[in-house]
């Protein structure tokens, strides 16, 4: 599973990235071995007393499983108990305004221990979609003829076809955020160049209530192409937008009729966009500290909180957690590890020195899950190991996306693995995507 683009270096230097990859893989993971509940396979949203599971974190958790394994890192048998439990509660728990979801779709957010709705959450449409992803990743896994690993199938076809997509629409040509039993579906709207890449892709991709394939050209309709720094891409300011649905889909020379018309595929749009981050932090136009080549990640993340502060004779507005992007705004100076990290398949030329650049801030001490979520080199603080701000919490969609896209990096296993889920072929295709290996599926 080595990769070719590593022995361009000095075998010293190889070895150490290659060192580092494989502790940043173990050490996100052990996020989901302890920030779970086992009996159902709940996984916290981040690591904050009581806090709640995330079903989007679920969704990575599955996800991860596959890698982990083929890694050494976990056995499979402790994988697919896992699997099972988990597929097992989401096939069991009951529909409803204080349960687990309604129309095969489930809340945002839900407690640990019963896995009912906390917060009056929004049943969510992108979540379940993470969720979803990660269910048809394990059935593609777990594939021997026993017992155990054919019930994974078989709850995953279950929950797949459970979802009602055109239900999701609110009567409208595009998907909702969301839905409550209070007040019905929410406002916002899936619109616009967005991480709903693999949402309308499961949607289209359902034999049993698939999206309309107006749906996917009334989410394009929307997009943006820009030139930024000389580089021409669809753009969106948070970094991970361009990274979730590559988790799952391999989308190199595989085109839709928007990229067939600009001549890319996402694959190289999210390159692109990764260099555009890195030409931003090099121009540095708010003059944070230590912008530059090797120092960047703005994305959706946790910051210093909602305060203001008068540094070097600049007054600065730091946010909590909020959709962070470039080169628009909003940014604090707030950057985030493993956006970078998860960057790597798209551009490794830049991201592994960043990635020896962030090791030497020292981000990993005393983090038993690897880098932070973020830090914030402007935000300066006297106390503690590191002298600038750095998040307390680690948070489980972004430990998900480390562990697969470092893999989507050195292998083709989950890029192999993903190609033979006909559900994504299939949305794929009825979202008009064509070419590469796309054109030698069935």
């Amino acid at each position: 599973m080595t990769n070719r683009r590593i022995r361009k270096s000095s075998p010293s230097r190889r070895a150490r990235l290659g060192s580092t990859l494989d502790e940043l893989q173990k050490e996100s993971f052990e996020y989901f071995l302890h920030e779970i509940n086992p009996e159902n396979g709940l996984v916290s949203d981040k690591t904050a007393a009581g806090w709640p599971a995330s079903i989007a974190a679920v969704g990575f958790c599955l996800t991860s499983y596959p890698v982990v394994v083929e890694r050494g890192f976990c056995k499979r048998s402790v994988a697919l108990s896992r699997t099972l439990n988990c597929l097992r509660f989401f096939a069991g728990s009951t529909r409803g305004n204080r349960a687990a979801g309604y129309k095969g779709f489930y809340y945002h957010f839900l407690d640990m221990k019963t896995g009912r709705r906390v917060w009056n959450c929004e049943v969510s449409t992108i979540d379940t979609a993470l969720l979803l992803a990660g269910v048809l990743t394990v059935a593609a896994y777990f594939d021997k003829n026993v017992p155990d690993e054919r019930e994974v199938r078989e709850l995953a076809d279950i929950l797949y076809q459970a979802v009602d997509w055109k239900w999701a629409l609110g009567r409208k040509r595009t998907l909702s955020n969301g839905w409550k039993p209070e007040s019905g579906f929410l406002k916002a709207r899936w619109v616009g160049y967005s991480e709903a890449l693999i949402l309308y892709v499961l949607g289209l991709g359902s034999p049993s209530h698939p999206l309309p394939a107006e749906s996917y050209s009334a989410w394009t309709d929307a997009f943006q192409w820009k030139n930024i720094y000389d580089l021409e891409f669809l753009y969106a300011g948070p970094l991970f937008i361009h990274q979730f649905s590559h988790v799952w889909l391999d989308l190199r020379k595989v085109q839709d009729a928007f990229m067939r018309s600009h001549g890319i595929d996402y694959f190289e749009n999210s390159r692109r966009a990764t260099h555009v981050q890195r030409q931003y932090a090099i121009a540095n136009p708010l003059r944070f500290e230590k912008y530059r080549e090797h120092c960047w990640g703005i994305t959706a993340s946790d910051g210093p909180g909602e305060l203001s502060r008068v540094i070097d004779g600049i007054e600065r507005r730091f946010h909590d957690y909020i959709a962070r992007g470039v080169p628009f705004g909003p940014d604090d100076g707030t950057l985030a590890p493993w956006a970078v990290v998860s960057s790597l398949p798209f551009a490794p030329d830049i991201v592994l020195p960043a990635i020896e650049y962030m090791n030497s801030l020292n981000l990993r001490i005393d983090n038993p899950y690897g880098f932070k979520a973020t830090y914030n080199p402007t935000f300066v603080k006297t106390t503690g190991s590191v002298p600038f701000w750095v998040s307390r919490f680690h948070f489980g969609i972004n430990q998900g996306p480390i562990i697969v896209m470092i893999e989507n990096y050195r292998s083709e296993m989950m890029r192999e693995l993903m190609r033979r889920c006909s559900y994504i072929v299939n949305g794929l295709k009825r979202a008009g995507f064509t070419g590469g290996w796309l054109e030698r599926t069935p």
